[in-house]
């Protein structure tokens, strides 16, 4: 099983969007996939169905020891498995702030849930919706996962902080989790006919090409090829609770994020499981 977290301080840039029609995508391809809802705005949870008013477990009662991973996970469709979140989350950061190794919290759940042969057991991806700060949800996503995927717009504005990411990601890897990595970047919110994004997109495929100090866990990133193009669909979806795939299977959206997850196959070598037919 390989762990993903997706994330970004700066809220707006495509991250929610990604963990969700990702996570469709290569469970869609015949991958089981784990989507672990952190963000106290439960919009992964809400785009698949499971919002607030479902009233089910969810991750704050995970973290806060109220339930376990087993009792979390909700099977959403084939392959796919959600652990839900809720408002309720928000107040993680002050409740845990007096509790012993609060940043492993969500480490020691997957891990017990592997052990004891549970969902996470067959997984063969896990992937988290990180909330958009790097607070205690955020680091303990850091501290358990393998790879970090980074939702970027091509934008100026959206590079302001990402050095600030990345120092996390270095004090992570040093002290808390010496598997962890940047993976890759992902551009969403794409329009290729402006400059701006192709002189965005030259500047972040030449960071990562450029070499350097290679023992920084972010070097040894790359810049995915796929782009995830402005598409209308893609907003419209949530709002009928469902990915993209089952929303508008044949939009441009679907096509990118098809080819994104293709891209994420080929890099764990996952990539030729038959394909399960589309919802």
């Amino acid at each position: 099983m390989r762990s993903i977290a997706i994330i970004n301080q700066k809220g707006g840039v495509g991250k929610t969007t990604t963990a969700v029609n990702l996570s469709a995508a290569l469970a869609a391809s015949g991958v089981r996939v784990g989507l672990i809802d952190l963000d106290p705005q439960a919009h992964a949870s809400l785009h698949v169905g499971l919002g607030p008013q479902r009233e089910l477990p969810n991750t704050y009662e995970l973290l806060t020891g109220g339930r376990t991973l087993a009792e979390v996970w909700q099977s959403v469709e084939e392959n796919l498995w959600v652990a839900p979140s809720h408002i309720d989350l928000a107040a993680a950061e002050v409740e845990l702030a007096g509790v012993v190794g609060r940043e492993l919290i969500l480490r020691d759940a997957l891990a017990a849930n592997v052990a004891e042969g549970g969902a996470a057991a067959n997984l063969d991806l896990v992937l988290m919706d990180c909330p958009p700060s790097l607070g205690i949800l955020t680091i303990n996503a850091l501290s358990t996962v393998d790879d970090v995927f980074l939702p970027l717009q091509p934008h100026f504005l959206a590079l302001h902080g990402l050095s600030k990411l990345l120092q996390t990601i270095d004090l992570v890897h040093r002290r808390l989790n010496d598997r962890l990595r940047l993976a890759g970047v992902i551009l969403c919110l794409y329009d290729s006919s402006t400059r701006l994004a192709a002189e965005v997109s030259a500047d972040v495929a030449e960071y990562f090409s450029a070499g350097g100090d290679r023992q920084q866990p972010w070097l040894h990133g790359r810049l995915f090829e796929s782009r995830i193009r402005r598409n209308i669909r893609l907003a419209e979806a949530p709002s009928f609770e469902q990915s993209i795939f089952k929303y508008a299977p044949t939009s441009a959206g679907a096509d990118d994020y098809r080819a994104l997850a293709d891209e994420v196959l080929a890099m764990y070598g996952l990539l030729g499981l038959p394909r399960a037919h589309a919802a």
